[in-house]
Formats: structure tokens, sequence, C-alpha cells
């Protein structure tokens, strides 16, 4: 007993000395983030850091109840958002089976045989029929001398902390996209009640019309004009029908439900968009769960490396079994038990034709796509924030000169309507003067809705949340 006493701390110590890891330190790929977003609106303030803050409800703050109630839906029945889930779920399980290498492997089973043997055999006995019954345990551990073992828990732990970034980025994408769905159908919602007024204000135009012309005040070209311009308006309703019913369709595919039983009722679409601070540009590389699924993988890929480099020392195993094994007699007892310390075994390949250094050598081209990949994504993501940023400043300016040429529009469009109705002026002035007033009114929504849907750009492009 005290030699095997000896023997096992002996392993004991060996498997102490397997603290070297072959994999290169970490390092985060450097990355240069900007003082202040460029872009910035002016009186804009910057916000606190957000790093470890719940993303949340950001949507609550556009204070649509209908939109709030689409994004519970989502939550609940989106399938996209269910398989990204399931994503996660396999990225941890696999996390989970590459840490059960960091423990032995111990196994149990039993046997139960009877046999005859030739009786002409090798030193043969008289007796050529006998039992063998047998129960035992066995035990294997590889030595993590040489890091395999913990690189490739850290390059799992890496791979799961990635998806679950990915999670996070594909619910983010997914709100956005149902909150810019939704604002391009209330914007679509505004056009139908424009259309629908401008309908029958040239409805009016055209009684006006015919009355003149049943005068003689009016030529049939003046009747041709004003049946013209109010058929277009009319062609236009349904054009808007089309589109919005496209856009339900989409918003009911994002929330997982059937188009065929999805609606949502028409209403005015929210006259501005909220307040926004963007945060500071450093705080992007934490907080935008893209960035940090790419980086997660870089730190899984330097791992490997050094899983790779493991393969070029000697893979060391040790084995235990113990149990109990009789031909007669009883089984449990312990004449019949057995114990083997071993094979303490080692393996080193001399000859592969190279291929574990090619291995080797993949692992690290693998390291510089996903650095380079994370690079990228960074670059992409400040992109995303100034043009989210040039997109609500800009626009807010359109949507001023906007309003403003569509209130001017209108009133000319009275002026000529007032003149015509005296004499002064042919139809062809009011056609002109109501064509332009309704593409201003149109553009001014087109335009409130680009703003609304800006804003959804930005809390994208930054990561989630809507600090105030």
């Amino acid at each position: 007993m005290r030699a095997v006493a000896d023997r096992v701390a002996a392993l004991a110590a060996l498997a102490l000395l397997g603290g070297c890891s072959l994999a290169p330190d970490y390092e985060r790929p450097a990355t240069v983030a900007p003082v202040a977003y460029k872009e910035l609106p002016a009186g804009w303030t910057e916000a606190s850091p957000q790093d470890a803050a719940p993303r949340g409800d950001w949507w609550a703050v556009f204070g649509d109840p209908v939109l709030d109630g689409l994004q519970g839906r989502l939550n609940e029945a989106s399938p996209t958002l269910a398989a990204a889930v399931a994503r996660y779920d396999q990225a941890q399980a696999a996390a989970r089976a590459a840490g059960a290498d960091r423990f032995p492997e111990l196994s149990v089973g039993g046997d139960a045989s009877r046999q005859r043997v030739s009786a002409r055999r090798p030193l043969a006995s008289d007796k050529a029929i006998y039992n063998d019954f047998s129960v035992g345990a066995a035990l294997d551990y590889e030595l993590d001398l040489w890091g395999r073992v913990r690189n490739s828990v850290r390059a799992g732990k890496a791979d799961a902390e990635a998806s679950a970034a990915d999670l996070a980025s594909a619910r983010l994408s997914l709100q956005a996209a149902l909150a810019d769905a939704y604002f391009r159908l209330r914007g679509l919602d505004a056009e139908a009640a424009l259309l629908k007024d401008t309908v029958e204000a040239f409805g009016r135009a055209l009684e006006l019309t015919n009355t003149r012309h049943d005068g003689g005040i009016a030529s049939g070209l003046d009747v041709s004009r004003a049946r013209t311009v109010l058929s277009d308006a009319r062609a236009q309703i349904s054009a808007i029908a089309n589109e919005r019913a496209a856009t339900e369709h989409e918003i009911a595919a994002l929330v997982g439900e059937v188009a065929s039983g999805f609606s949502i009722a028409p209403a005015d679409p929210p006259r501005e968009p909220p307040a926004i601070a963007s945060g500071a540009p450093s705080d992007l590389l934490q907080r935008r769960p893209d960035i940090a699924a790419a980086e997660r993988r870089v730190a899984a890929a330097n791992a490997r490396i050094g899983v790779a480099r493991a393969a070029l020392f000697p893979s060391i195993t040790l084995g235990a079994g113990a149990g109990f094994e009789a031909a007669h007699g009883s089984l449990l007892s312990s004449p019949a038990s057995y114990w083997a310390l071993g094979p303490l075994s080692a393996v080193l390949s001399i000859f592969d034709g190279g291929r574990r250094r090619a291995e080797v050598r993949i692992s690290r081209a693998q390291y510089d796509e996903v650095a380079a990949d994370y690079r990228a994504t960074v670059l992409a993501a400040f992109r995303e924030v100034e043009d989210g940023l040039a997109a609500v400043r800009t626009l807010a300016t359109q949507a001023g000169d906007q309003q403003a040429a569509a209130v001017a529009a209108a009133r000319t469009r009275d002026l000529a309507l007032i003149r015509y109705r005296e004499g002064a002026s042919d139809y062809l002035e009011v056609v002109t003067a109501q064509t332009a007033a309704l593409d201003a009114e149109r553009a001014a929504i087109s335009v409130q809705t680009l703003r609304m849907r800006a804003a959804v750009a930005v809390v994208r492009a930054t990561g989630g949340g809507y600090p105030a």
C-alpha cells in the first residue's frame, strides 16, 4: 500500500505541473475610438456609460401603447428570436461539454459469462468449462500539462459568451425592425388620411367645375383636368392601401403571427421623435452586442492556438481500475478483489507529414481573420452611429423646411381656387397648385416618418437603450 500511495503522490505532483498554457497572452485587438461623435447634434448631451445597464424596453420612450404591445408579442412568439435562443443553448451545452475534460472520466461495468475451452489448449487444466463474473470501475484522466484542456474550456466559454451577445444582437435587431416597420405603417396611415381629405376636396372642386361648365363659364378642358386630378388621387389611395397591407404583413411575421388573422387599426403618427442622448463613443465598444460577440470570438480563436500547439507535445493519460472478479464463490469478497493503477501512457506522434504544424498555422490564420472581423465590426458600428446622428440632425432641419413648403403650397392652392371662382384664371392654375400642395404635404409626412425611423436607427446603432 505504501508503494501505491507513493505512486499516487508522484502522479498528483506531475498533474500540478500542468500550469503552463501554450496559448498567446490575450489582448483585445487595438481599435481607435473618437473623443466625440462628429455628427452629434448641437444641444445634445452625452449619456453616462451604459455598458452593464439592461437595454430594457427602450421603445417605451416613444409613448405608443400599440408599439409596446407589439414588442411584447415579439419577445414571446418570434420564431427568429426562438432560433437565436436555441443557438445560445447549443453554445452553452458545448461549453459544458468542453469543461467536462477537466475532470476524470469514471465508468462502471459488469460482465458474466460461461464458456468451455479446449482441453488441448496450451497449459490446459482438467477443467474446460467455467464461469467468469466481474464488476468494477475504471478511471481515465488526461494530465493537462500543456494546457490543451484548459484552452479548450476557455475557447468554449468564449464561444458561449459570443453566442449570448449574438442573442442580444438578434433581439435588438428584431425590436428595431419592428419599430421601424411600425413607424412606416403610421406614416402610411397619415398619407392615407391626407389623400382621403384630398379626394373630398378634389370632388368638391369637380362639382364646382361641372357647375361652371353647365353655366357656360368653364370649358370641357377644365372639367377634364378636375376629373384627372381626382382620379389620380383615388389611385394613390389604392397604392397606399397596398403598401400598408404589405407593411402590416411584415409586422405580423416579426411578431410570429399569421398575416391572415393579424391587423393594426389606423392611427395618427407621433409628431416628434423623443430627444436622444447618444453616449460616449468609447462606450460603444462594450454596449454593442455585435462588437461584444466579435471580441469574444477573437478570445476563442486565441485559446485555440494553444490547443493546436499542445498537439506538438506528448499526450499523457493516467488510467486506474478496481473491482471484483471470480469464477466461483462469493464475488464481493476480499479474495475476489483486484485493482490497477495505470497505465500511465504518453503518446507523441513522431512524423505526421506536417499536419500538426499546419493546424497551428490554421489556428493562427483563423485568429487573424476574426481579429480583422472585430475591427471591421467596430468601424461599421461607428459608421452606423454617425449615419444615424447625421440623419436625425439633417432630417430635423428638412422637416421644418418641408412643413413651411407645405403651408405655402396649401396657401397657393387656396388662392388659385379663389382666382378660378372669380374668373381670374383657368383651371390649369388650380390643378398645378393642387398637385404641388399634395406633393408638399406628402413629402412633409414622409420626412416625419424618416425622423422616427432615424431615431430607431440611432437606438440600434448605439446598442439599445434610450437614455434621454
